[in-house]
């Protein structure tokens, strides 16, 4: 009974849609540069790796699919009045920064526009967000994990590592 009230109060429950969307997007901007045939040969030159690489079709419509997820971000921060009311053009720009590489990759691996000119831009964009990591939103995407292991620890069967009360 539990589970069914946490899930109901959850973004799953309230939100269905967005939590699909969400973690699809939150999914695919690790899975989709980690396991590119083209990023794995750059890594396999460098480093001597060599991990599974996606079929060149899926990884193209995984790339589609997040480019889509952007666009529907876009459009839910100028359309949705609650999320409208409270974007910034910070948010705008971050979710440009964060959608760019995927673009110009895509663009690069069709080879449409300049080759050279595109591969330029995805490599430029590509290392502009992972600059921006530690120092904009982006940086959600690896805190995410280490707030998630401290919520469990203060809301799971053991005590907490937080002192609520004070001492005295």
């Amino acid at each position: 009974m539990d589970l069914i009230v946490a899930v109901k109060n959850s973004l799953l429950g309230t939100h269905p849609l967005m939590a699909i969307v969400s973690t699809l997007f939150h999914s695919l901007i690790f899975i989709v540069p980690l396991f590119l045939l083209g990023h794995n040969l750059l890594i396999y030159e460098s480093w001597g790796l060599s991990l599974f690489s996606l079929p060149e079709w899926f990884a193209d419509a995984l790339t589609a699919l997040f480019v889509l997820i952007g666009l529907f971000f876009l459009l839910r921060r100028m359309i949705v009045p609650q999320v409208r009311i409270i974007s910034t053009a910070y948010d705008y720009l971050v979710l440009s920064i964060t959608v760019a590489p995927f673009l110009t990759g895509f663009f690069a691996y069709h080879q449409w526009f300049d080759y050279r000119t595109v591969i330029t831009i995805h490599m430029l964009v590509g290392e502009l967000m992972l600059i921006a990591i530690p120092f904009t939103k982006i940086g959600h995407m690896i805190f995410f994990f280490f707030v998630r292991i401290l919520i469990g620890s203060e809301y799971s069967f053991w005590r907490g590592s937080r002192v609520w009360q004070g001492r005295g």
